[in-house]
């Protein structure tokens, strides 16, 4: 039973990423978890976690911009920035089931202008 907005799954998704929190973000991601962008083609939980989880270590913070829910999908667009670069702007597609992510597409954008927080 879904106990968890799918929204409140992104956002906890990226808080992960900021705050280098491996566990937590296990703790999201569905045993049968896939990751696409364009430089991977749905690749394992396991796979994601060697090849993906590695750049949270240089993540300075997220900004979400917009973020559209409708049943068990959503859409995000944030900026983010790595530390020492400037910030970039990517869209994400999320499905979830129940109170796990299944699968996320990432789409890359470019980068942005810089803003002071």
């Amino acid at each position: 039973m879904k106990t968890t907005h799918v929204s409140d799954l992104v956002r906890r998704y990226f808080a992960a990423y900021e705050t280098k929190d491996r566990e937590a973000i296990a703790g999201l991601l569905a045993d049968d978890f896939t990751f696409t962008s364009p430089y991977d083609d749905h690749i394992d939980r396991k796979t994601y976690f060697e090849r993906c989880w590695p750049n949270s270590a240089n993540m300075r913070a997220f900004r979400v911009v917009k973020l559209f829910e409708q049943g068990d999908e959503a859409f995000i667009l944030y900026e983010g920035q790595f530390k020492g670069s400037e910030m970039f702007r990517n869209t994400e597609f999320f499905r979830t089931e129940g109170d796990k992510i299944k699968a996320v597409e990432v789409y890359f954008g470019s980068p942005t202008r810089s803003r002071t927080t």
